[in-house]
């Protein structure tokens, strides 16, 4: 009887924690506004039948529930966006929607019931059991809502939620220019959906329940908005015991009764709860400040490249009579972040625990271009970045402050996060523009609701404020917020409700990157000589430095119809399509390696472009890491829709060269050639000297003979870069007209490769003549499942064969061909020296089956091989 009576216990305590909190997520109906015939209070009543209404997606827009429902094409294949509606011409109404859900719930005693909602676009009125909701309309797209129900809810327990939605009032004209007419950006939404320099327009303008709706459930006190700030004094190093370090907490604690609540606020953290006793009065909301814990020997957290992501798990609770009132748990990160001005690069420096972190970043749009996010897929993008060897992601100012679930894959893989507020000069007025409806002063005052944005900048604040990865706030894209949102914002809201982070006012301000150059103070952008990036001094912390980014074969049958994969020419315009999708030239790099006859030769040797781009670029600015630069930040490593640009991966997150040359040219150790003098350099990102590190250098010619150049033992010290040797003599020497391989390495005590870095020079005349009558090369591949969504692929390369140059691994699905999606790889598109071999590790997630390894190269015949 005891042991029943305990399980019954058990399963008491699990019913009550699994419905404490609970999404919204499924089972809702919509219907447009002139469909409905009926007003909210109708409509949110049990009896009112919706049997004609169509499923709708919550959290979703309404485009994506049409989408769904095949009521319109893919806007992201081919042209078919142009063939959707744009609510600019059909007017607000078309798509205005009412959504509904009916649910099961009911409060007890002193329960309380909440609504909430994390994100509206752009208007909304709310419903329940026939009674309004919000006695306000809910307006912004970038705030969150709060309603407590408990009085609404229906005496059976079964509810209906009815809510009607508005598109943003000024939708914008999406003429072509950035962010359309401009006016997008009079209201608090998202100003890349009335198009961009990378994107098409957004029909609907993202309009719809977007974000999560939640029902959470308390007793008497509902805890809010925690902040936990961790402050970890000195120069730490990853490895070794800790001094302790400091951890803050504050709550925001509701009394929505009659009645003051007295109890004890007190929260958990690594076996130590800290307490404080508190009266909250009726009807109040409290801030609690709780006592300041001096951690022990703590685990830190480091950005990605520096040392292990730790994380604690805290649990906040409120209580009071032996009854847990209610209860919220996070999970944080121990770390400190500083910015010291660099005096010498004239630039912010970025400090993580007491160690200056060189900033190698990307810039991010957002997941996706209609707001279809996932966990799963925001940790896969996230875990890209990392592959890229990055630390830092900047958040750009035209979308959105990123959700929660992003900041938990940052936290996750180490990706510092740099996040903008909503101003974009495009369409704030940063510059003349004759594609802009109203003036630049005028725009310079947008949005037209200063008082909404203070209040939504504090709430998302609150949101985000307790991610380990947050690192630094910034004003706005190319431009500061007007003056009286600006100053509060820096001033008081900051302070207040953090305290513990840098605000730049715009992204290229002079506080964080002085501008001696003149221009805009970022770019530039497309492909570039890559000996620019070495030998031209760009402003000293580049916010947005970019460069090309087209997918390969495979990436463009996805969205691109077959009629239309014709291969662009050189000064000449390219197909419909490719234009339509932002594609921008960058043939005069490819017609060296021969002039593409397809579009599969095209997208084959823009791999090669993309890869040599990108590994240049950031071993440039780590060549010159702390005598020019503090940081870079490329412009951009990924895209929301299938956009044929700046992007590391594809839409279908499907990556491409580019990621695996900025891989290789981030490295945290990494040894790389000066295109310049042909200087042998080695670059240590970490904290500690490298000594005993051998670094050795050959050629290769087109038929697969080496020449030996030398073998050296140095050291490199702690985040620095140690200069040794030209190559220049040398490869004059060999003159090799069709060009040459240069293999560099650097090898360790146990002769164990730490850094492999391939080159492949053309000759004296710039082309690459022996790449294109290089012999084919018979590859040998075998594919070993290593269990636990692991596949190692390895290459050989037998003796006496050319070099086996620029491979690339994809894990398909055996019966379709298809590629998986997405697959981690470790390296890719490599080069497997003549007697040599190179293994390369693939990991995919979930339960896949019937899977095999596809092989191909530049001068290796496709094949596709077994897992055993």
């Amino acid at each position: 009887m005891k042991k029943i009576f305990l399980l019954l216990l058990c399963c008491s305590a699990l019913i009550v924690n699994a419905q404490q909190r609970y999404e919204l997520n499924s089972g809702w109906v919509c219907t447009n506004i002139k469909d409905a015939n009926a007003s909210g209070l109708e409509i949110s009543k049990a009896g009112f039948s919706t049997n004609n209404w169509m499923p709708a997606t919550v959290p979703g827009t309404v485009l994506t529930t049409l989408l769904n429902n095949k009521k319109i094409p893919d806007p992201f294949y081919g042209m078919s966006n142009e063939k959707i509606p744009d609510v600019y011409k059909t007017g607000n109404d078309y798509y205005t929607y009412w959504f509904v859900k009916d649910f099961e719930e009911r409060a007890i005693g002193n329960e309380q019931v909440w609504l909430q909602f994390r994100g509206i676009n752009y208007k909304a009125e709310i419903y329940l059991n026939g009674k309004k909701v919000n006695p306000k309309t809910q307006v912004g797209m970038h705030l969150r809502a709060q309603y407590n129900i408990t009085r609404l809810l229906s005496a059976s327990g079964k509810n209906r939620l009815a809510v009607v939605v508005y598109p943003p009032d000024f939708p914008g004209n999406p003429n072509g220019g950035q962010g359309g007419d401009g006016t997008i950006a009079k209201g608090l939404t998202t100003q890349y959906t009335a198009g961009w320099d990378w994107i098409q327009p957004t029909r609907d303008r993202n309009t719809g329940i977007w974000d999560k709706v939640t029902i959470e459930k308390t007793k008497s006190i509902n805890i809010q908005n925690p902040q936990v700030i961790t402050l970890v004094p000195g120069k730490r190093l990853p490895e070794g015991k800790q001094n302790p370090a400091t951890v803050k907490v504050s709550v925001e604690v509701e009394n929505p009764t009659n009645l003051p609540v007295s109890g004890t606020l007190q929260y958990q953290i690594a076996g130590k709860l800290v307490k404080q006793p508190t009266t909250i009065p009726a009807s109040k909301t409290t801030t609690v400040k709780l006592p300041d814990l001096l951690l022990e020997n703590p685990k830190l957290w480091w950005p990605s490249g520096y040392g292990a992501q730790n994380l604690y798990d805290v649990k906040i609770e409120f209580v009071a009579a032996n009854q847990v009132l209610d209860q919220e748990q996070l999970k944080v990160g121990v770390r400190q972040i500083d910015n010291i001005w660099n005096e010498h690069t004239k630039s912010m420096g970025a400090y993580v625990n007491g160690q200056k972190i060189f900033i190698k970043g990307g810039n991010w749009i957002i997941s996706d271009a209609m707001l279809r996010f996932s966990d799963a897929r925001y940790d896969a993008e996230i875990r890209y970045h990392k592959d890229m060897n990055l630390n830092l992601i900047r958040i750009w100012g035209g979308a959105i402050l990123e959700r929660p679930e992003f900041y938990n894959a940052c936290d996750k893989y180490g990706l510092l996060v740099f996040q903008d507020f909503w101003f974009s000069g495009d369409c704030n007025g940063r510059w003349v523009d004759p594609m802009k409806k109203e003036d630049q002063w005028t725009r310079r005052n947008y949005p037209d609701d200063h008082n909404l944005t203070l209040t939504a900048i504090e709430d998302q604040i609150k949101m985000i404020r307790n991610h380990a990865s947050l690192a630094f706030w910034c004003g706005g894209n190319e431009i500061t917020p007007p003056e009286d949102i600006l100053e509060p914002l820096k001033n008081e809201i900051l302070p207040r409700l953090d305290g513990t982070r840098k605000l730049f006012d715009f992204s290229n301000s002079d506080e964080m990157s002085f501008n001696s150059i003149g221009g805009n103070g970022d770019g530039p952008y497309g492909i570039q000589d890559i000996k620019t990036f070495w030998g031209t001094r760009t402003f000293p912390y580049n916010s947005e430095v970019g460069s090309v980014g087209v997918g390969d074969y495979a990436s463009l049958l996805r969205f691109i119809p077959k009629e239309n994969l014709v291969a662009p020419q050189y000064k000449a315009k390219p197909d419909s399509v490719w234009d339509y999708h932002k594609y921008i030239s960058y043939e005069q790099y490819l017609n060296p390696y021969g002039k593409p006859k397809s579009a599969e030769d095209f997208a084959m040797k823009a791999q090669l472009a993309n890869y040599d781009q990108y590994r240049s670029l950031m071993e440039g600015f780590s060549n010159k890491m702390w005598d020019w630069y503090t940081g870079s930040i490329i412009w951009k490593t990924q895209n929301p829709w299938t956009a044929m640009r700046g992007q590391m991966y594809d839409y279908y997150l499907d990556p491409n060269a580019c990621l695996y040359g900025l891989r290789k040219g981030s490295e945290p150790l990494h040894v790389m050639m000066n295109p310049l003098d042909s200087m042998v350099t080695i670059v240590n990102n970490g904290f500690t000297t490298r000594n005993n590190l051998m670094v050795q250098a050959k050629a290769y010619d087109m038929d697969g003979k080496d020449y030996f150049y030398s073998q050296v033992f140095n050291s490199v010290g702690p985040s620095s870069v140690r200069r040794l040797f030209p190559m220049n003599e040398f490869l004059t020497k060999l003159d090799k007209k069709e060009g040459v391989f240069v293999a560099l390495r650097i090898l360790d005590q146990k002769q164990h490769v730490l850094s492999e870095n391939i080159y492949w020079l053309p000759g004296k005349d710039g082309e690459y003549s022996g790449l294109k009558n290089i012999k084919q090369t018979p590859l040998k591949v075998a594919a070993l499942d290593q269990k636990n969504g692991k596949v190692a692929v390895t290459l050989t390369n037998a003796a006496g064969n050319p070099v086996a140059f620029f491979n690339r691994v994809a894990l398909i699905n055996s019966n379709s061909n298809e590629r998986i999606l997405p697959s981690f790889y470790d390296d890719n598109y490599v080069s497997v020296l003549p007697g040599e071999s190179k293994t390369i590790m693939v990991e995919y997630t979930g339960k896949q089956s019937n899977l095999a390894v596809e092989v191909y190269g530049w001068n290796v015949v496709k094949q596709k091989v077994n897992i055993q």
